[in-house]
């Protein structure tokens, strides 16, 4: 998963790039802030990278890598975000906190609220509000039809549906371990990628719950999805078979671990059908690990 690059966003740059008939309008005066990381990927792939003046710490697409991050943690800095003069900021309910976007607000700046994408089905959905923002609407309708394409492509198989897979957030120092169910987000790649998420089969209600013995069990992953800083957290994948009930699991047992970078795998934007490919391929490479 570390290979993954974000040259997928060129190439629907170029599905989505301007022709004669475009009647979009000018940007070209605008300083765009993003604050999540789907809405940076967004931005960009609809071809208007360059008006983006500072991100927030889980955009992490290598396009993004030299502009200033205005996030301390996922939480606003006001200062360092208005030192960039942004004339927009495009932010998902998520974005916080209140008190910062309170202050924000009140110094004139535009705001503007774009919904949560939890399912590989929110993709298309955000990225046209963003086109909708900054008045791209024809380049969203060319790249609608290259993402479209992409999904197909990827969830057109169910070799994989007798695996179970289940996603783990992990963060050690806080003590922090759940099991991702139901609205996790992950559970939606997962399920993309062709594969069975474990907490959904066992009757997950949450999204995420409180990992124990008997949920692992329970569960019984297959093989095991976390984030890259989430497997760090633990020290790696001998302290994560440590944890409750892991290493009674299959994936425990063959120490079958997939990572994903946090901001790739939340962040459900053009780079998602190449993170669900690339998923399903590595699925497919750990079980052929076999349980001791």
């Amino acid at each position: 998963m570390k290979r993954l690059v974000s040259s997928i966003i060129a190439a629907v740059v170029v599905a989505a790039g301007c022709s004669s008939s475009d009647t979009t309008r000018d940007t070209s005066g605008e300083r765009i802030v993003t604050l999540t990381a789907g809405l940076t990927e967004a931005v960009f792939a609809l071809g208007a990278g360059d008006l983006v003046v500072a991100r927030d710490i889980s955009s992490t697409i290598a396009e993004a890598d030299a502009l200033p991050i205005v996030t301390t943690a996922h939480d606003i800095n006001v200062e360092a975000l208005l030192a960039v003069r942004p004339t927009l900021i495009l932010i998902d309910e998520d974005t916080g906190p209140e008190t910062a976007l309170d202050q924000i607000a009140a110094t004139g700046v535009r705001i503007e609220m774009v919904d949560n994408a939890t399912t590989v089905d929110d993709i298309v959905p955000r990225l046209e509000r963003v086109a909708e923002i900054l008045g791209l609407q024809d380049r969203a309708a060319r790249l609608r039809e290259a993402i479209d394409e992409n999904l197909a492509r990827v969830r057109n198989d169910d070799s994989l549906a007798d695996v179970r897979v289940a996603f783990v957030y992990l963060r050690g120092p806080a003590g922090v371990y759940l099991i991702g169910g139901p609205g996790s987000g992950p559970d939606s790649i997962i399920a993309a990628a062709g594969a069975t998420d474990a907490g959904t089969a066992i009757g997950l209600e949450l999204a995420f719950t409180p990992l124990t013995p008997e949920a692992m069990v329970e569960a019984a992953p297959d093989i095991l999805l976390v984030t890259t800083t989430g497997l760090d957290s633990v020290d790696g994948i001998d302290g994560l078979v440590e944890l409750a009930g892991v290493a009674q699991t299959p994936a425990g047992k063959a120490r079958r671990v997939i990572t994903a970078e946090d901001g790739l795998l939340f962040s459900f934007g053009p780079r998602t059908p190449s993170l669900i490919e690339s998923l399903r391929q590595e699925i497919a490479a750990e079980m052929e690990k076999a349980v001791p």
